[in-house]
């Protein structure tokens, strides 16, 4: 099985919960290469990376569950991180990038104890991630 077919197949058989994960560690990862890009001077890419970092943000933002009072509080939380790296983007500015990137990983940590407290609940004590 190529590396592809195995990713689309994570993808299609993957929780919501865990296509939620995917796309905090897609986020990252962006971020992640507009950094090393910036620094290299990259503006291509950096310029790239950023855009696909922000496409999640905004994936994000739009499938959030109304119906629940905690979107209240994180989507004006997304839409910083939007307009932030829009902001290094066009600053060129490194530390932006570190906020979002800390905000990014404490989303993603927060979501993996949501998934792993839901397994445990779900499975028993047997739910590890």
């Amino acid at each position: 099985m190529s590396i592809q077919a195995y990713q689309n197949n994570s993808v299609e058989t993957a929780s919501p919960g865990e296509l939620t994960l995917m796309l905090y560690n897609g986020c990252l990862k962006f971020i992640k290469q507009a950094k090393k890009a910036m620094e290299t001077n990259q503006i291509e890419a950096k310029n790239t990376s950023i855009q696909k970092a922000q496409n999640i943000v905004q994936e994000l933002m739009v499938t959030m569950d109304q119906g629940y009072e905690i979107t209240q509080q994180i989507l004006p939380l997304y839409d910083y991180m939007n307009r932030r790296l829009m902001e290094a983007n066009v600053k060129n500015d490194l530390e932006i990038l570190e906020e979002v990137e800390g905000l990014a990983v404490e989303f993603r940590d927060t979501w993996k104890q949501v998934i792993l407290q839901t397994r445990k609940v779900q499975y028993g004590q047997g739910g590890n991630a």
